[in-house]
C-alpha cells in the first residue's frame, strides 16, 4: 500500500510549467503529429538527479524508432514535482505517458484524467503477461473499484526477499568464539561480551553492541526497532503496506500489534538492552547521519556489533566483510518454527506509467507503453543501453556493468531511469548487478522463517487497498494514535515504567479509533483476499 494523505487541490489554474510547458491553456492547439505523419507522444518523467539526460540515452532513440513515434520527454526533478502535482492536476492536462509521477491515489481521485487500462490489456499484451506471471502486482495497482489507472514496475526476482535486515559483526563473534544468538538471552550475552571483551580490540571501551534507529513519529518505517516483533511470531512488512501503521493479520484476523502482548514484550527487552548499556541511551534523539557514522566508523575499526539495515556493503562501507545477515532470535516461549521474519518484498514498485485518458493518439500511447514493458526496454531501463552499461549474453540473460554505472551514478549520468516502466521477468537472468545480488544472498537466510507463516493469512498483503473516504478516516485516527504510541514507546524503550501504564494506553488508543481502523482494514483485507 502507498501511504495515504487526504489531499486539499486547490483551484483550477489557467497554465502549469514544467520544464518550458506541461500544461497550458488557451494559446495555439499543439500538434499532434509530426511534419511526416508521426504521432506524437509526450512522455513525462519524474526523476532523480543523478539520472543522465534522456536524449543522450541510445535505448530511448531506439525505442522511439521502434515505436515509430515521436517521443517528446519532458523531465522534472522528482523533488521538485511533488511541490507542482496537485496544481498539474487541478490544470487537467497532464501528459500522455508519466513515470512516477501520479499515483493510483491521485488518479483515483482525478479518475476523469486518467486512462483506466483494464480496457486495454489487449492493446498492452507485454502488460498482460506480466500480469499473468506477477498476479500480485496487477492488485496492488488496482483501486478499490477495479479500476487499473496506474502500473507497478518489477526489479526481477533477485529482488523479491525482503529489504530488511538483521546483521550481526561476525569477526567479533568469531575473536570471542561465540556462535551467532538463536534466542533473545544468547543475543543479551553476545551483546555484553561485545561491551566487555573489547571485539573490535584497540583498547578502548568504544563499541556499541547493538544500534537501533530512532522511532519515526509517523509510522513504523524501515528498520525499525520494532522488526523484533518477528521474533515473537508476529510478521511485520516495514518496506510498506499496513504493517507500517501498527496492524497485522492472524488467521485472517485483523489486529494491531500496538496494543498487542507481543509489543509490550519486545518494549521490555529493549528496555532491558539499554539499561545494561547494549543499546546507546541517546538512540531516540540521534539524527540519521550520526546513527549511520556508526556503522562506518572511521572505516577500519568497527564500532558496531548488531544493526537493521538493507545492504551490508552500504551500511558498513569498508567494513562490509566483517558483518553478516542472521535470523532473528526467538523470543522467550516462542519455537524457531513460530519464529518469522518480515514478509516485505521489494520486487515490486507501486508508482508506475500513467496515461492520460485524453490522449490524441492513444494507439500510439498504448504501443509505446507495451514497448517499455518488452524485455528488450525494461532491462535497458533498469541498467542502461545495450553496449555501454549492459550486455546481452545469452538467452534471456544480460550482463551489466556495475562498476560503470556507479560511476556514471556519481558523476549525475547514470544512463537508466530512476523509475522505469517495465518489469523484469523471472526467465530473465541479471548478472553483475551487484545491489540485487547482495540482496538476494542476503535475504537466504529468512527463508525458513518467512516460511513460518501464511502470506495471506497471517499477513495483510501489499495490495490491500481501501477506498478514499475510508482512507481519510484510518489517516484521520492514525495520526492521533501514532502521536501516542510512538512517544509511549520511545519513553518506555528507554525509562520503563510500562506496567503502571498499559492498560490506560491501550484504552487511549482505542478512544482514539484504533478499533475503528482495525475493523475498517479488516473490511478491506476480506475484500481483496476473498474475491
Amino acid at each position: 500500500m502507498m501511504r495515504r494523505t487526504v489531499m486539499r487541490v486547490g483551484s483550477a489554474v489557467c497554465a502549469v510549467a514544467l520544464l518550458g510547458s506541461l500544461a497550458a491553456c488557451g494559446g495555439d492547439k499543439k500538434p499532434t503529429t509530426t511534419a511526416d505523419g508521426k504521432p506524437i507522444v509526450s512522455v513525462l518523467v519524474a526523476k532523480e538527479p543523478n539520472q543522465d539526460k534522456i536524449a543522450n540515452m541510445q535505448w530511448a532513440k531506439d525505442l522511439e524508432a521502434d515505436c515509430d513515434c515521436k517521443i517528446e520527454w519532458q523531465e522534472v526533478d522528482n523533488g521538485d514535482f511533488a511541490n507542482q502535482r496537485n496544481t498539474t492536476l487541478s490544470a487537467g492536462d497532464i501528459p500522455d505517458i508519466s513515470l512516477h509521477a501520479f499515483s493510483f491515489v491521485y488518479a483515483e481521485q482525478f479518475s476523469n484524467l486518467f486512462e483506466d487500462l483494464n480496457q486495454d490489456l489487449d492493446k498492452l499484451p507485454n502488460v498482460k503477461a506480466f500480469f499473468k506471471e506477477k498476479p500480485d502486482a496487477q492488485k496492488l495497482n488496482t483501486d478499490s473499484k477495479g479500476h487499473l489507472y496506474t502500473l507497478p514496475n518489477a526489479h526481477g526476482k533477485n529482488n523479491a526477499g525482503t529489504g530488511q535486515l538483521m546483521m550481526i559483526n561476525k569477526a567479533w563473534l568469531d575473536k570471542l568464539g561465540l556462535q551467532v544468538p538463536t534466542t533473545w538471552d544468547e543475543l543479551e550475552n553476545v551483546l555484553k561480551a561485545f561491551k566487555t571483551e573489547d571485539p573490535n580490540g584497540n583498547g578502548q571501551a568504544d563499541e556499541i553492541p547493538m544500534n537501533i534507529k530512532k522511532l519515526d513519529p509517523l509510522y513504523y518505517t524501515w528498520h525499525s526497532p520494532m522488526l523484533l516483533l518477528n521474533s515473537t511470531g508476529i510478521p511485520t512488512g516495514f518496506n510498506k503496506g499496513v504493517s507500517t501503521y501498527g496492524f497485522y493479520a492472524k488467521n485472517g484476523v485483523v489486529k494491531s500489534f500496538m496494543t498487542s502482548d507481543e509489543y509490550k514484550q519486545v518494549i521490555k527487552y529493549y528496555h532491558k538492552l539499554i539499561s545494561e548499556g547494549l543499546i546507546p541511551a541517546d538512540w531516540a534523539t540521534k539524527d540519521d547521519d550520526a546513527y549511520n557514522a556508526d556503522q562506518t566508523s572511521d572505516g577500519k575499526t568497527a564500532k558496531t556489533g548488531v544493526v537493521f539495515s538493507s545492504s551490508i556493503s552500504d551500511t558498513f562501507g569498508d567494513l562490509k566483510d566483517q558483518y553478516i545477515t542472521i535470523p532473528v532470535p526467538s523470543a522467550p516461549g516462542v519455537s524457531p518454527d513460530k519464529t518469522v521474519w518480515d514478509g516485505s518484498s521489494s520486487e515490486f514498485d507501486a508508482a508506475g506509467p500513467a496515461v492520460s485518458a485524453r490522449a490524441a493518439n492513444k494507439d500510439a500511447t498504448l504501443k509505446l507503453l507495451n514497448l517499455m514493458y518488452s524485455e528488450k526496454y525494461s532491462v535497458q531501463q533498469f541498467y542502461g543501453s545495450f553496449g555501454k552499461t549492459v550486455t546481452k549474453t545469452g538467452e534471456h540473460e544480460y550482463t551489466v556493468d556495475n562498476d560503470k554505472l556507479i560511476e556514471m551514478r556519481k558523476k549525475n549520468t547514470s544512463p537508466s531511469l530512476s523509475y522505469p516502466a517495465g518489469w523484469i521477468p523471472d526467465e530473465v537472468t541479471i548478472k553483475g548487478d551487484a545491489g540485487s545480488d547482495a540482496l538476494y544472498q542476503a535475504s537466504k537466510v529468512y527463508e525458513k522463517q518467512r516460511s513460518n507463516f501464511d502470506p495471506v493469512k497471517d499477513y495483510i498483503p501489499d495490495y490491500v487497498n481501501p477506498d478514499a473516504d475510508d482512507n481519510t478516516t484510518l489517516a484521520s485516527n492514525y495520526n492521533q494514535i501514532s502521536n501516542v504510541a510512538m512517544q509511549k514507546t520511545a519513553t518506555w524503550m528507554s525509562k520503563g515504567g510500562i506496567d503502571e501504564e498499559w492498560d490506560a494506553y491501550c484504552k487511549q488508543l482505542d478512544s482514539l479509533g484504533l478499533q475503528e481502523n482495525v475493523k475498517i482494514w479488516q473490511k478491506w483485507y476480506d475484500i481483496y483476499t476473498k474475491k
